[in-house]
Parts: structure tokens; sequence; C-alpha cells
């Protein structure tokens, strides 16, 4: 951005929740094509949201399906991410709004993941399905590593949920609680996760409990983007998804119903489905605008 362009216009959205005091707020800026990479993390940074998304082309016109395309990139405080399941949710809230529901693609630096946008009874309601995902083990050393960070003790963890590394877009560490009261107690070593999550290309660890077969709570501690918390996260949602087809824990065709933000006093509802014989991941949520 030159020192005479104009500061583009910062839109400000929640995403998986209808009330602007819940869910996951994200800055969405709807042409960024006059932005360098130093202007985005600046506007991010400026923000202070776990991340911002930035459309850095303008529609191209609608593809075989009628989609309208756009390329995306997303910021947090500190660093680009590949993949935002939350900024994505609110940007294609935003351009609703202008342009009115139906299908869109965003092209990101993980992958190309297409958008869907209905109106249900007043509220926008966004699906998205993500790249192809892939669950790996962690070694038992970063494993203690993790532990040790976030003051859990192994006896914390829910033997019926194996420690592992999943990717829907980017990667996190799933960890599952093995109570609601050790999931609530989130109190961790900002600097030592941190180091870990950086030398293993995270970018967040998802927290889980599980309430019943099919209804999760969830956190996910954000060092790496420069936040504590990441109130409510598509892309872990995504990974999560994953990581449980994977594992066997929950039916090939499922719908989950994951809560995050309650403990942060920003109550969000992701929905996560899956379908036998597609190996993506769909996340779903309402979203809306900021002021």
């Amino acid at each position: 951005m030159t020192m005479n362009a104009p500061r583009p216009e910062v839109l400000r959205y929640t995403a998986f929740s209808s009330d602007p005091e819940g869910g996951n707020p994200a800055g969405v800026v709807l042409d960024a094509t006059a932005l360098d990479d130093d202007d985005m993390l600046a506007i991010a940074a400026d923000l202070g949201y776990s991340e911002s998304a930035f459309l850095t082309t303008l529609p191209n016109g609608p593809g075989d399906s009628g989609e309208r395309a756009y390329g995306i990139r997303y910021f947090s405080p500190k660093a680009e991410v590949p993949f935002c399941g939350h900024a994505t949710v609110a940007t294609a809230v935003a351009l609703a709004e202008r342009t009115g529901p139906g299908k869109l693609v965003f092209t990101t630096r993980a992958g190309v993941v297409p958008v869907e946008v209905v109106q249900e009874t007043g509220t926008v309601r966004v699906t998205l399905t993500s790249v192809e995902p892939h669950v790996e083990e962690i070694a038992d050393a970063d494993l203690g590593e993790a532990l040790a960070a976030l003051d859990w003790a192994a006896a914390d963890l829910d033997p019926a949920f194996p420690p592992r590394i999943a990717f829907a877009g980017a990667r996190h560490l799933v960890l599952a609680a093995a109570t609601r009261a050790r999931l609530a107690d989130l109190a961790y070593d900002f600097a030592r996760l941190e180091a870990l999550m950086h030398r293993l290309d995270l970018t967040t660890v998802q927290l889980v409990w599980r309430e019943a077969a099919t209804v999760f709570h969830v956190r996910d501690p954000f060092p790496v983007g420069g936040v504590v918390e990441d109130p409510a996260t598509g892309a872990a949602a995504a990974a999560f998804g994953a990581y449980v087809r994977e594992l066997g824990l929950v039916p090939e065709d499922a719908v989950l119903t994951l809560h995050q933000g309650e403990d942060m006093g920003r109550p969000g509802e992701l929905t996560v489905r899956l379908r036998a014989g597609d190996r993506r991941v769909r996340v779903s949520g309402t979203g809306t605008r900021i002021g």
C-alpha cells in the first residue's frame, strides 16, 4: 500500500454465532488487491483478532456451477496462516450481505475451499468444505512437552481419544480432556507452548471434552498467533472431524456439534459433517456483523 493510497475498509464480523458478543470475531477486507504482506499483517495486528481475512483478487465471474471465485489470505496478529475457518465464514457472510447467498470458491494457501451460503429464517448460515485431511501420530517426547506446557498430567487425558496431529487446511494437535473441569481450567505456559507449536508447525492445540456421542466442548490455545485462545476455530473443527473419523470414534456418516467459547464468555457453535465416501470435512455455522 503506497503512502498516498487510502486504507481499505476493514469490516468486523463474528463467526459461529448470530450474536455479535458470541463466536469468534474476524476482520474482513473485501478488496485487498492494493495491500502487500506487511500491510495485511499490520491491519491484523491493529485489530487484534485471532485472524483477519483478505480477498486478494476480485471475483473472476461464475464458474461452471455458478459459484463466485476469490483468492483469500489469512493473517493473525503475528503471522500468516494457511487456512482459517472462522474468517472464511465471516467473509462469506459479508459477501452474502452484499451479493446474496449462493456458492463461493475460495483459493487459500492450503488449497481450494468450496463454500455455500444459505439464508435460514433471517439468519445467514455458511458451510465450508475442507481440503483433503490427514491424521498423524505425535512423538512421545513432543506429547510430553505439550502436556508440560499446558500443566496437564497424563492422567488428565481421556484414554478413548489418543493424541494425534490432524490437518484439514492447517495442523492442530488434538488432546482430549478426561473431564469438563480439566478443560475449563486452562492456564498454560505461553512461551513454552508457542515454541513447541512452531517446531511442529501447529496452528492451534485442539483441546476437547466429549459430552455425548456427537457433542463436544472444545478450546484452542493459539500462542503462535499472538493470542491466548481462539474463541471458535473452524479449521480445528475440520481437523477434529477428520481425527474422529480416522480413529473410528464416530460413524462414517455423522453430524457433530462443537461448543466453543463458553469459558471465554463468547459462546459459539460449530457443526461438523462427515460423509461416507468423501474424506473432506464440512463445517457450518452462522455469523453476523459486529457494530
